[in-house]
């Protein structure tokens, strides 16, 4: 069974919240599977609705404005009987009845029965909501498995991981063989991702030719909700600017380019197909920010933008096979740039990063820039054996006005920290974790 970290928040949530529960995410990610398992593994009593497998329970469920009338509705249709106080209802595919977050404080406030909410697409749909319960309601946002989960699952040992997470934090070198077998493992996570049901075929057969079968489904129903979920028009857009992802990546600045899908096409006339497919958690932006100071988001500039994969391995899937094979192989000498990126931008995303990028005429591009325990931090990611050539990190260094203590170099290397700069290994992106709050002040009468 494939371990996931979210596992913890939904048992911690079934074992201490009154509130509703929701969990989001981009499709296939584990969202059903993960609530499902928790829910058996604490020996609920639940009643799990799918809307997609049972439309017929759309109407039943529209019709139900009370908890009563819910009882009513659905002990009717399901023949299933309700235990107050104990039972959770589970209701998946939530977004083809997304009224029921409008209605889920009152449903709470009756408080007979716990309820768990789960779809694709939430962050699409969810934008229009009228009025979502704050305060009645957490919610979880499910990732493709992060590295540290993909070797979980690879048999890698908790010591093995633990060992690592200590060098991450201490900054001492992990040593040639680790080191060797772990980006033999990001190797293997270049290629197959963190697609739970791609993992799982990796894991139980090593059948890559069926891994890259489900990686083509998972493609060709995002391309399906682009369709389903918007106008004909919107629909050619959203699907050109997918399509132009892993070409832009392989690009030197890996900036996306509006003029790529339509001479003389501007942010303007896009912006609103970036925010649908960031909000499907299908791409994950990274915006330019102008000064690489505090605060990121206060200098951030829209037009400007690099967009990666949601998963890196949907993104060499569309390489092709001759790509990928080199890949898991460990050629060095094909371009991995921007797959490098991609990687570390999916680490960062899922580990709750914004993620910026800075570029200057005069002192060059910083690939990310990221506020990391209250600093700002560049981030250069390299895939070449010149990693120790960053002209325009060294410019930001130097840059008093800029202020920052400390920038990380992700490359095919071991630790090793000059000065300000650290050099780690790529996968090393996978402990990057920002836990650091705001101090605690004295209170003065």
């Amino acid at each position: 069974m494939i371990k996931r970290k979210v596992d913890q928040k939904i048992s911690k949530w079934i074992e201490n919240s009154k509130k509703a529960l929701m969990v989001t995410g981009a499709r296939q990610v584990g969202k059903t599977y993960s609530i499902r398992e928790a829910l058996k593994s604490h020996d609920c009593n639940y009643l799990e609705i799918n809307l997609i497998e049972n439309p017929e329970l759309i109407p039943v469920l529209s019709d139900a404005m009370t908890v009563n009338d819910m009882i009513i509705n659905i002990s009717t249709a399901l023949d299933y009987k309700f235990v107050s106080g104990k039972t959770i209802v589970f209701i998946d595919e939530v977004q083809e009845l997304k009224d029921i977050v409008t209605r889920i404080k009152f449903w709470v406030d009756d408080g007979r029965f716990r309820y768990i909410l789960s779809g694709s697409l939430l962050g699409v749909e969810l934008r229009d909501i009228r009025s979502v319960p704050v305060g009645y309601m957490e919610e979880i946002n499910m990732y493709p498995l992060d590295f540290e989960e993909f070797i979980m699952a690879s048999g890698v040992t908790d010591d093995t991981i633990k060992y690592l997470r200590n060098c991450f934090a201490e900054r001492k070198p992990v040593g040639d063989l680790v080191n060797k077998k772990m980006m033999k493992h990001f190797c293997r996570y270049l290629v197959v991702g963190g697609m739970p049901d791609a993992v799982r075929e990796y894991i139980e057969t090593a059948d890559m030719n069926t891994v890259s079968e489900i990686q083509g489904n998972i493609i060709q129903q995002y391309k399906r909700d682009f369709t389903k979920y918007d106008s004909k028009d919107r629909k050619l857009m959203l699907e050109d600017i997918y399509n132009l992802v892993p070409s832009t990546l392989m690009k030197q600045n890996r900036r996306f380019n509006y003029s790529d899908i339509k001479k003389r096409l501007y942010y303007e006339k896009t912006e609103n197909s970036f925010i649908w497919l960031t909000s499907a958690g299908v791409v994950i932006p990274t915006y330019n920010t102008t000064e690489p100071r505090v605060s990121l988001y206060q200098n951030k500039k829209s037009s400007l933008v690099k967009l990666y994969s949601s998963d890196v391995g949907l993104l060499t899937y569309q390489y092709g096979n001759a790509f990928r094979t080199q890949i898991l192989v460990q050629n060095n000498k094909i371009n991995l740039g921007g797959v490098f990126e991609n990687a570390v931008a999916q680490e960062l995303n899922a580990h709750g990063f914004n993620t910026y990028f800075y570029n200057s005429h005069k002192n060059g591009e910083l690939d990310f820039v990221i506020e990391y325990e209250n600093n700002i931090v560049p981030i250069e990611v390299k895939s070449g054996k010149d990693y120790y050539v960053h002209s325009a990190l060294d410019k930001a260094l130097n840059n008093p006005e800029y202020e920052i203590t400390k920038a990380f170099i992700f490359a095919d290397c071991d630790i090793n920290v000059e000065g300000r700069k650290t050099y780690m290994p790529v996968y090393m992106c996978a402990f990057m974790e920002d836990n650091v709050m705001l101090p605690v002040l004295d209170l003065i009468d």
